[in-house]
């Protein structure tokens, strides 16, 4: 797990990378943040939690995930060679299990015997509900009302999992108010509960501690592409929610000045506050739920409200190493609309055989958009971060029972 040399040593000390991130928490959490920190140092030195997460990766999760070749979507885009990392392909569906094994692993080494967690699209609820199914502790999911409405098949599944889902009703009811209520709940229950957050996001150690974890997407990827094209990639593509996917794939990368990255956020139904979840293109820098990174506001700093057609990229900030990434211009961030992703999750499942997440899909969507202007054979990897099972409904609802019609 070494830092790139565009963030050396970071996070630092104080879990800042450069002036984004630290701990904006109450008092009540410090010291539950400060023991999570102490331990997370402690068992990245200790080679048996690293044999046993890394056994659970490969065991349980099905690590590696394959790289895939997209052969027809290049004969469609008529450049290009295109390969697809198959997160998607993971244990629950998605890249979020990585994380959520590491972390109940912690819980358990601190003595811990119920995690809470929130979700959006719903694929980290679900990851949170099975690790602590397959540990024994007691489980709670914190989802708004609007996520629950997008993804019922996931709200099933977390209960069939054994885990309560507790239906958040305030505010938009969606992730920035299931994130309010989790940490409520944290304040609260301390002395027995660890707080599973899913992305890159919130206070240190979280953004620091989830990228270690995903990293894992990026160090396979790494090996798989040298063994297959003896070269690292032109690009690689990933959505950008909290950012998890997608610092996972690219900090391995970091140091690769030649490896171009871009995140692709959502940008929804239109350029107008509340239309979008386009941090970096409508943003700026404040605090949001223990963390400083650039969010969405009003001018009088009250959090403006988001939309996306994907439930996991519908949230007002971006985590802090991500709002770095963008000021160092390391990482290129850009936006696709609903309507761009929903053509591409069309895309992708007629030429390849593979339902994207819609989240995957803006992924997809931006390299669409951007093929006519790569070289005929650059190398590109995209990110494909999780499977679309949880979003077929949804979809059919917007689309219709003709979705190619």
């Amino acid at each position: 797990m070494q830092t790139a040399n565009d963030s050396p040593g970071l996070p630092d000390e104080r879990g800042h990378f450069g002036p984004y991130g630290g701990r904006f928490v109450p008092e009540t959490l410090m010291r539950p943040l400060l023991e999570l920190e102490d331990a997370f140092r402690d068992a990245r030195r200790d080679p048996s939690f690293q044999a046993e997460l890394d056994g659970l990766l490969r065991n349980y999760s099905g690590r590696p995930t394959p790289l895939t070749r997209a052969c027809r979507l290049e004969q469609h885009l008529g450049r290009c060679r295109i390969y697809l990392k198959r997160e998607d392909m993971n244990h629950t569906g998605a890249h979020k299990i990585n994380n959520a094994l590491g972390q109940i692993l912690l819980a358990r080494r601190m003595g811990k015997r119920r995690v809470i967690a929130e979700t959006g699209a719903g694929q980290h609820g679900v990851a949170t509900a099975t690790v602590a199914a397959l540990f024994g502790m007691e489980c709670e999911i914190y989802m708004g009302t609007e996520d629950m409405r997008r993804q019922a098949l996931n709200v099933f599944r977390m209960r069939l999992l054994g885990a309560k889902v507790v239906p958040v009703d305030a505010g938009s009811r969606t992730l920035k108010d299931a994130i309010n209520e989790a940490m409520r709940d944290w304040v609260t229950n301390v002395h027995n509960t660890h707080y599973l957050l899913g992305s890159a996001l919130g206070a240190h150690p979280y953004p620091w501690m989830v990228r270690e974890f995903q990293s894992v997407i990026g160090r396979e990827t790494r090996g798989q592409v040298l063994d297959r094209e003896s070269r690292l990639p032109d690009l690689l593509l990933a959505c950008v929610g909290g950012g998890s996917n997608a610092i996972g794939l690219f900090h391995p990368f970091l140091a690769d000045r030649a490896v171009r990255m871009i995140g692709v956020e959502a940008g929804g139904r239109g350029s107008a506050l509340g239309e979008h979840a386009a941090r970096f293109s409508g943003g700026r820098i404040g605090v949001l739920q223990g963390t400083l990174s650039y969010i969405l506001q009003h001018e009088d700093g009250q959090i403006a409200g988001t939309h996306s057609v994907s439930a996991g990229l519908d949230y007002a900030a971006v985590g802090p190493e991500h709002s770095f990434l963008h000021d160092r211009r390391r990482v290129e961030y850009t936006s696709v609309t609903d309507d761009q992703a929903l053509a591409a999750f069309r895309l992708l499942s007629r030429l390849e055989g593979i339902i994207p997440a819609l989240e995957s899909a803006h992924a997809v969507a931006q390299l669409v958009e951007m093929a006519p202007s790569l070289e005929p054979r650059a190398l590109i990897i995209v990110n494909l971060s999780g499977r679309g099972d949880k979003d077929v409904n949804q979809v059919s609802e917007i689309l219709g029972d003709t979705p190619g019609a």
